[in-house]
């Protein structure tokens, strides 16, 4: 069960992202529990198997913001790193961040 405690463990900043839910604790997690639910890697994943780069950007920087502004820095991390390589277009093999990726919103779906 996700927690603010097991969330401080898991490595996110949990004031931070408090502090952008008006330090309402139960909307801040809710909004955490439907993050580690988004389908978002998936669908990443496929469009950089189709070399759409165009596509894995929008969905790489949505991602993003989610973690982002959750401050899951753990999870914003390497998903940066894959939005900043694709903003320019970059094709190159994406599978170290994307198991990354998915290591830490495993991580985070376990807590």
């Amino acid at each position: 069960m996700i927690t603010i405690d097991s969330l401080r463990e898991y490595g996110a900043n949990v004031e931070e992202g408090l502090a952008r839910c008006m330090g309402k604790e139960e909307f801040y997690l809710m909004l955490v529990k439907k993050a580690a639910e988004d389908e978002k890697l998936i669908q990443l994943e496929k469009l950089l198997a189709e070399k759409d780069l165009d596509g894995a950007f929008e969905t790489a920087h949505a991602l993003k913001g989610i973690a982002a502004n959750l401050s899951l820095d753990p999870l914003t991390k390497p998903v940066s790193e894959m939005t900043e390589l694709l903003r320019i277009r970059t094709d190159t093999d994406y599978s170290s961040l994307l198991a990354k990726t998915t290591e830490e919103l495993e991580r985070l779906r376990d807590l």
